[in-house]
């Protein structure tokens, strides 16, 4: 490390923190606004549920394929190449998609969309991580607040662009504003040098208790996958609404839950990381069995971004307490609670979708709220997320 990086100054790590940033809110944009495209999907390639579901599930086996990739890439370059270089093969994902005139070239597409999402979530976390050393403060909860900030700008304005313009228009406009995020603002990321650990191989934990948070972060992401991928389709279907109300199922969620994520240090300093998840699961459990027996599109909408509530801190307390976990090397442990919990975002969607079309969706939804009941009887075991000054993490060998 040269000596410009090892003693930034107050604008240089400030600029990284805007940057890092920008790289979260360009990564929920793009996925916010694939949300408001799902439901077209079925009209315009005139496929099934299950066919879509299938195509969610492409999208899904991209990301985790790739995540794993990304993670090897790090350990030569660094985070920050590893986000520029996938944010620039996100900005045209959607696009790609909305191109796709088949069923078969659709599924490339959303390999391709569902693998460089994934790959620049690893890689942007990687950088916040970073950027909390040099700022010597946390930065993650804000940071997945702007992932979800720009989900619902994503989802809100989309379902509204498309419905006026049309899909292929709406994905010419996300292309250009998510090129102009990665030119302007990505540059501004830190640089870190991976540490190498010679003569240590990767080894599973043997602490059961890692995968019992993997368990915590997993339930607690298959009702975000769930409201991305079929709450319009939800809303459209079985309650009667318009596409672009429809669109506002997955931008309330996300909105509620950026303004959650921005509080969420505050309140777990406060109340503490047991007493925040066990809280919060109980919201977003209320929340989702309220919109799973929502009458009407804007009872959902607003169950949602209930759920939305409940959700926004119980993924960063389950991560915290995975880096923070005694026994575990910190980064592998983080490696099994991501990889566990980011599974249910982009795998067990798919599965939604198929048990949704013999069900309905309704009836979906009720039984995810028992999952997250499940998250707050677990939540004691988020008690290593609370930071203490001076405390470490000492590996198991």
């Amino acid at each position: 490390m040269n000596a410009k990086d090892a003693t930034p100054t107050s604008a240089n790590a400030a600029s990284a923190r805007w940057a890092v940033a920008a790289a979260f809110f360009m990564n929920g944009f793009m996925t916010g606004s694939w949300a408001p495209q799902i439901p077209l999907l079925v009209t315009r390639l005139g496929i099934s549920e299950f066919v879509l579901g299938l195509l969610i599930l492409v999208f899904g086996i991209g990301a985790l394929t790739a995540m794993p990739f990304s993670g090897y890439l790090m350990t030569k370059r660094g985070s920050r190449p590893v986000v520029i270089g996938f944010a620039w093969i996100l900005v045209f994902a959607l696009l790609l998609v909305a191109l796709a005139p088949n069923v078969w070239l659709t599924a490339l597409t959303m390999y391709i969309f569902g693998a460089t999402a994934g790959a620049m979530d690893v890689a942007m976390n990687a950088n916040a991580v970073a950027v909390e050393k040099r700022l010597s403060r946390a930065i993650m909860s804000s940071s997945h607040g702007f992932w979800s900030l720009g989900g619902f700008v994503g989802g809100g304005l989309g379902g509204i662009a498309i419905q006026q313009f049309g899909h292929l228009p709406h994905a010419m406009f996300v292309t250009v504003v998510a090129a102009a995020m990665t030119a302007f603002a990505l540059r501004y990321l830190i640089e870190d040098k991976p540490v190498a650990h010679e003569g240590r191989h990767f080894r599973m934990p043997r602490l059961a208790a890692i995968y019992l948070v993997g368990l915590m972060a997993l339930f607690s992401m298959i009702p975000e996958g769930a409201v991305l991928d079929w709450a319009a389709l939800y809303l459209k279907q079985e309650l009667g609404a318009g596409i672009a109300t429809a669109g506002f199922a997955f931008a309330a969620f996300s909105g509620i839950m950026a303004l959650m994520r921005f509080l969420g240090d505050g309140v777990r300093n406060r109340f503490g990381a047991v007493n925040t998840l066990r809280v919060s699961a109980l919201v977003a459990a209320a929340g989702m069995l309220a919109a799973g027996l929502a009458p009407n599109p804007w009872i959902a909408i607003a169950a949602f971004a209930m759920c939305g509530l409940g959700v926004a801190n119980m993924v960063p307390i389950a991560f915290s307490a995975a880096g923070n976990q005694p026994g575990v090397v910190p980064n592998i442990g983080m490696s099994v609670v991501t990889t566990m919990g980011y599974s249910g975002i982009l795998v067990a969607p798919s599965a939604i979708g198929f048990v949704a079309g013999h069900t309905g969706f309704a009836p979906v939804f009720v039984t995810l709220s028992g999952l997250l009941v499940v998250v707050s009887v677990m939540a004691g075991l988020a008690r290593h997320a609370d930071f203490r000054a001076g405390a470490q993490t000492v590996p198991a060998e």
